[in-house]
């Protein structure tokens, strides 16, 4: 059984992790070996805390979601012309990334609830996002101030990469803006707003499942203790991320993932 202390510790692991290009998936199973519990039902769980974390997203990206809302009603009305068409473009950029994640999460639902749970492969994939972020950041052209529909595509193709735990998917698509050719604040803020629909989608299936199966260790209060933590904290992070990602590159957390796959890595020798 999870008790609140342990959500609570959870939640804030997910919050400071899942918009930070440092894995928040990765660090959540890490925790989990670190504070001695199973991963029976850790990914239903893992997506409730996704939930907590994409609300934050939603508060703080509420002007943009609006104008996407609205321009999304406008479409299905047949009055696109009302909207702009820089809002178009960034939705139906939005929803062209969204297929590539969509469908490989489908077909590799069994793999990420068993193999993809494994401290050997985050240590792994550690090392593999941090050489893709610095290959992003040598090869950063920044030429443009918002995605186009084929930008958008192939960025939610490196999204893809963040179903394996150690990748990032703020980390993966950032890196894509970048070597797509975005601005580095129009890759941060369109890698915020692509993870809406799949987080989402993935935190509401989660629920779901509860409801249905029933088959859960976790109580309501541990539930609610672990999404309000990835709520407030993930709010935090992302006011942090989007100003230090203005003037700064990837550098620092590419050091810290190096550095934690050495930490796993010895700790499995040594285990």
């Amino acid at each position: 059984m999870l008790n609140p202390t342990d959500s609570l510790i959870l939640g804030t692991v997910q919050g400071l992790t899942e918009f930070l290009p440092i894995s928040s998936s990765g660090h959540l199973i890490l925790a989990r070996e670190l504070l001695g519990l199973n991963t029976e039902s850790g990914l239903v769980f893992d997506a409730v805390l996704q939930l907590g974390t994409i609300l934050a997203v939603y508060v703080f990206f509420r002007k943009d979601v609006i104008r996407l809302i609205r321009a999304f009603l406008l479409v299905l009305a047949g009055k696109k012309s009302a909207s702009s068409a820089e809002d178009r473009t960034l939705l139906f950029a939005i929803v062209l990334g969204t297929i590539p994640a969509l469908i490989l999460g489908l077909l590799l639902e069994e793999a990420m609830e068993t193999i993809f749970r494994s401290p050997l492969l985050v240590a792994c994939t550690l090392v593999v996002g941090s050489a893709l972020f610095w290959f992003a950041e040598r090869s950063a052209k920044e030429n443009s101030s918002s995605p186009s529909l084929k930008q958008g595509w192939w960025i939610g193709v490196f999204q893809v990469l963040a179903l394996v735990p150690g990748m990032s998917r703020s980390g993966s698509t950032i890196s894509g803006g970048l070597f797509l050719g975005l601005k580095r604040d129009a890759a941060t803020r369109f890698s915020f707003l692509l993870s809406l629909p799949i987080i989402t989608g993935s935190g509401l299936l989660a629920l779901a499942k509860i409801v249905k199966n029933g088959e859960t260790d976790f109580a309501f209060l541990s539930l609610a203790t672990g999404f309000i933590a990835s709520f407030m904290v993930g709010y935090l992070c992302i006011s942090w991320l989007v100003g230090y990602l203005k003037k700064h590159t990837l550098s620092v957390f590419i050091w810290y993932r190096l550095l934690l796959s050495v930490a796993v890595l010895t700790a499995l020798i040594l285990k």
